[in-house]
């Protein structure tokens, strides 16, 4: 699976981590940048691209790691055919939704459900926010979690 990886310097450390361990599960990564660490460098720079090269290949995925995550999601979403879902942090759902028995309880719902739901093509990674750890298992998740495909969720995603 082709993967698109960008970030700025918040996000410097654990892009490079990952550009390492993510080719042991047999992806091929592109790295977007930045390609050192610049505490002065703008995540537009990297992430327009990213987003960009996403959309112009339906079948890959990008990965953003950046302090929030948030801002760069933002940005991400602008390019047409791109849906940045945002990571950051291991969340367990409590509410009512649970009893029916769409939710886990393993904090990375937060990640399942764009993809299952959405279609999510992009995880923004709040890198400030998460551990390593916690990054790599969200983005293993992310990547192995099939849209669902289910009428409905195909009925909305046409309405973007």
């Amino acid at each position: 699976m082709k993967i698109f990886i960008a970030g700025d310097h918040a996000g410097f450390r654990l892009k490079s981590m990952l550009l390492e361990q993510l080719p042991l599960f047999g992806h091929e990564l592109e790295d977007m940048g930045p390609f050192e660490l610049d505490p002065e460098d703008d995540y537009p720079d990297f992430v327009t691209p990213l987003a960009k090269a996403v959309a112009e290949n339906p079948d890959s995925f990008g990965i953003i790691c950046a302090r929030s995550g948030q801002g760069e999601a933002m940005c991400a979403n602008r390019v047409p055919g791109v849906r940045a879902a945002v990571f950051y942090g291991k969340m367990v759902v409590t509410d009512a939704l649970t009893s029916e028995g769409s939710h886990t309880d393993d904090g990375l719902d937060s990640v399942r459900l764009p993809r299952k739901h959405n279609n999510a093509n992009v995880l923004s990674i709040g890198a400030g926010f998460v551990s390593h750890t916690d990054a790599e298992e969200a983005v293993q998740t992310f990547l192995s979690t099939e849209f669902s495909g289910d009428a409905r969720h195909v009925r909305r995603l046409a309405k973007f």
